[in-house]
């Protein structure tokens, strides 16, 4: 097997796409490429200290920069994106954290509207120890101090979007996007659907860690620095994106209400099972009903996203994506050692 090709890519602040869709190639890269990333944090590296309100050093709709778009060589609507981490460890040695006037779980918003007063802004700055891999979690009004294991993810991986559409670096859908699950972590291959020639795949919102719902609507964000492994399935189809890790396979869904997101990823999950597995649709329905775990992954962005998953040891022995997950995670550790992490 030969070196794949590595390109490293530290993007000035000019260059940073805000939408999946709309926007010229950052790069053209071949399929098997490896991509040594610098990505912005979603405040785009403005909020550094407890008094940077977001309302005050951001400039909406200009959040959540994403590194790319990439042009994938040969990619064409009806073919899949495979995106393999490799390793995503935080660029600096703090992350922030906020609440956003009008956003999350637990407030008002726009779209949730009543007469409650918004919630206070205030920052939090979180002390990474890159070294410990711990997130240091600082009380603003006691002295509790609690280190917490860092678990560096991407909230943001997606493609340009069908039928011409351009959609903000916010929103997940079926191009993948803002979908803010910690499944997106080291170790995973990310599978996503080309809509338009050359699928122009991009990648940013780092978190060092974040719970499942991302319940005040914003992480531990911060610069990351990841590596990752595109490859190309030609002729496969992927409705929705899905992620492979050694152990589960793994449907999204990003819709409103909660329950459709819920319903989209479970039904994925139902026909990725038909698709590779060799269930009827009514047998992976009941076997999913029993065995499937059902994180949610975020419930404050303009689409909520659910995640369903299943693991591989109860299923038949099958190949799903042409091995492909495998094959990545072998090239994976060839890699230099700087270039992978210990996962």
């Amino acid at each position: 097997m030969s070196d794949p090709r590595m390109i490293t890519v530290r993007p000035e602040p000019g260059d940073y796409a805000w939408t999946f869709g709309g926007a010229a190639p950052f790069a053209r890269i071949t399929p098997g490429t490896v991509l040594d990333l610098f990505t912005e944090d979603c405040f785009g590296g403005r909020v550094r200290s407890d008094k940077d309100l977001v309302s005050q050093v951001c400039e909406f709709p200009y959040l959540n920069p994403q590194t790319g778009p990439f042009y994938v060589e040969g990619a064409e609507p009806g073919d899949t994106v495979a995106v393999h981490f490799v390793s995503i460890d935080p660029a600096r040695d703090w992350a922030a954290s906020t609440t956003v006037p009008l956003f999350g779980a637990l407030t008002s918003t726009s779209s949730t509207a009543s007469l409650q007063a918004p919630l206070p802004e205030t920052v939090w700055i979180w002390e990474l120890d890159r070294a410990r891999r711990t997130a240091q979690f600082r009380a603003k009004d006691s002295d509790i101090a609690i280190a917490l294991p860092m678990e560096p993810m991407h909230g943001t991986v997606g493609v340009a979007p069908a039928h011409l559409e351009v959609r903000s670096a916010l929103a997940p859908g079926a191009h993948g996007g803002n979908m803010d699950t910690p499944e997106m972590r080291a170790g995973v291959t990310c599978y996503l659907g080309v809509n338009v020639e050359g699928a122009l795949l991009s990648l940013g919102d780092g978190h060092a860690r974040q719970g499942e719902g991302e319940t005040c609507g914003v992480a531990v964000e911060c610069a990351m620095n990841t590596v990752v492994i595109v490859e190309l399935l030609k002729g496969v189809s992927t409705p929705w994106p899905r992620l492979e890790s050694d152990s589960h396979l793994i449907s999204t869904g990003s819709a409103r209400p909660l329950e459709d997101a819920f319903r989209i990823s479970q039904l994925d999950l139902v026909q990725w099972l038909v698709r590779d597995y060799g269930f009827s649709e009514l047998d992976a329905y009941q076997f999913l009903t029993q065995t499937v775990e059902s994180p949610v992954a975020n419930v404050c962005d303009t689409n909520y996203t659910c995640v369903a998953k299943i693991r591989k040891e109860w299923l038949p022995v099958r190949e799903t994506h042409r091995g492909l997950h495998t094959r990545l995670r072998e090239i994976a550790a060839t890699l230099p050692r700087s270039d992978r992490s210990a996962h």
